[in-house]
């Protein structure tokens, strides 16, 4: 028909399945040539799988793929590449002891005389891509060193570097900061205007209806619905999601708080290196029985740092103290935080927190050994007893406990962590950042376990990147601008304009 849009990608009757799973199940999409397409659903819904197809990460056991109307069948993602298709993982894929110019040039390096490594080349492409993420990230730095936010940045820099058609963006800002999603905003706009089409996988509400042109839902492996973002509310978009209707949170005003359990005096963490300022300065507050403190502040600012120090994780080189139900204590390692009674959840799970090598009951029951072992070994029925009530807990979907912890979704790997801290009984709960990356149902569910716990007497203090979360969930908010405290409000003063004004004051 004249004037009907160009199809870039089509996936027809895609099915794919895994041990004991079903991921999809004769899964038909269109996607226009030069649209940003949205792709929604929980974790576990076939998002991260279709696109992984789409990209040569898997092939589907049925159905049809097409790029620019014709078939295609790919063997791995090189196959991808040369058809157009670029791929930005939610779960970061950098090889951390190279520099960022080789992880974004790595397998297509820049050759010069008699085939040597230019390395100059390297570094002026990947400034390029940079460039055009508005990121001031240093090409020659080892990317180990860099934060979540800022490998993010140079994963999306990888992607742009291939000069692909077609740009697959899964979770794209799950780990940026407002101002470094608002520059990716801007890069996107730029592709879209070169005439890239983009299939977007985000559970930002949001960002979703602020960018995409059409929006497919999927459930379950199996696809809902696809409409223009025009025709349709974020609430309808949800409620295909999950199948139910997700209710707004208000814990507000019923907590009650009991004695203080953590209490941070002028902490202050020294500088990484010569001639750079202290990451943490003068850092104080306190936490009681029952109470939730959350922790706001652009990415640097000190969020995670302030966890680290307490839990033992960031080294003995601070200053200031910190003292546990009344008790000083100085924490060498997180085996003795455990042991007292504190928990961490790291804001990266696919690097400090998950063992790709073990299954569900093996990371759930990680900290908690001795209670799974006879005579010094570990009895798989007494394992699998223990991590019942955690997966039970926090609502992990997964076939058995047995199954590979890989093969779970993102968002019950997180509830697979969260378990495995539970299980210790701690008195004191540090969440960082415990949601990037789940969808409004698992956040639903996360959200109702944290405010059950604080009830039953737990201490929880939780960053985050985003804002309505920690209004949500805090009694309490401290603000953090250049590892200072910049502001601290309670929830009936908190609004997203006052947390943004602290989190980008100057510091004094």
């Amino acid at each position: 028909m004249s004037g009907a849009p160009e199809i870039a990608v089509a996936m027809r009757g895609i099915t794919k399945r895994f041990p004991g799973v079903l991921a999809l199940d004769t899964v038909t999409l269109e996607v226009h040539r030069g649209e940003l397409h949205a792709i929604c659903g929980e974790n576990g819904a076939g998002k991260s799988t279709l696109m992984k197809i789409l990209s040569g990460v898997d092939a589907p056991d049925a159905g049809q793929l097409e790029i620019a109307g014709r078939p295609v069948s790919f063997t791995g993602t090189r196959d991808a590449e040369k058809a157009g298709v670029a791929i930005i993982h939610q779960e970061l894929a950098l090889v951390e002891e190279l520099s960022v110019a080789a992880n974004v040039m790595l397998g297509r390096e820049p050759r010069g005389r008699f085939g040597l490594l230019d390395e100059e080349e390297a570094v002026r492409r990947t400034t390029v891509c940079l460039n055009a993420l508005e990121a001031s990230i240093d090409p020659r730095s080892r990317t180990g060193s860099l934060r979540v936010g800022d490998q993010q940045l140079v994963e999306i820099a990888k992607a742009l570097s291939l000069e692909a058609s077609i740009i697959v963006m899964d979770e794209p800002t799950s780990a940026l900061t407002e101002a470094e999603s608002a520059c990716l905003e801007r890069a996107i706009t730029r592709l879209r205007a070169q005439g890239h089409t983009i299939l977007y996988i985000s559970h930002k509400m949001e960002e979703v209806f602020r960018l995409a042109d059409r929006i497919t839902v999927l459930r379950d492996g199996r696809l809902v619905q696809t409409i223009d973002a025009r025709q349709t509310t974020p609430a309808e978009v949800t409620g295909w999601m999950v199948g139910r209707e997700i209710a707004d949170h208000e814990f507000h005003g019923t907590r009650s708080h009991g004695s203080c359990l953590l209490e941070v005096e002028r902490l202050c963490l020294p500088a990484a290196g010569a001639g750079q300022t202290d990451r943490l300065h003068d850092v104080s507050f306190r936490v009681h029985a029952g109470e939730i403190l959350g922790i706001a502040g652009l990415m640097g600012a000190g969020r995670t740092e302030v966890l680290e120090t307490i839990f033992g994780a960031g080294g003995t080189d601070w200053n200031g103290t910190i003292r546990l139900a009344g008790k000083p204590v100085r924490f060498g390692h997180p085996e003795e935080a455990c042991r007292a009674g504190l928990a961490m959840v790291t804001e990266d799970r696919k690097r400090l927190g998950l063992f790709a090598n073990l299954d569900v009951a093996g990371n759930i029951s990680l900290c908690s050994l001795a209670r799974a072992t006879v005579g010094g070994l570990i009895r798989r029925s007494r394992e699998t007893d223990l991590v019942a009530g955690p997966i039970r807990q926090t609502g992990v979907k997964t076939p058995s406990p047995q199954a590979a912890i890989t093969g779970l979704s993102g968002g019950n790997q997180q509830k697979c962590l969260i378990g495995r801290w539970l299980l210790t009984q701690p008195k004191v709960l540090l969440l960082d950042d415990p949601t990037r990356g789940i969808d409004v149902g698992a956040k639903a569910e996360l959200y109702s376990l944290i405010d059950r716990l604080c009830r039953e007497g737990m201490a929880v203090v939780i960053t985050s990147s985003e804002l309505p979360e920690i209004l949500t969930l805090s009694d309490r908010i401290l603000v953090l601008a250049e590892g200072r405290v910049t502001a601290e409000l309670t929830r009936e003063e908190a609004t997203e304009q006052k947390i943004m004004a602290a989190a980008t004051a100057t510091a004094r």
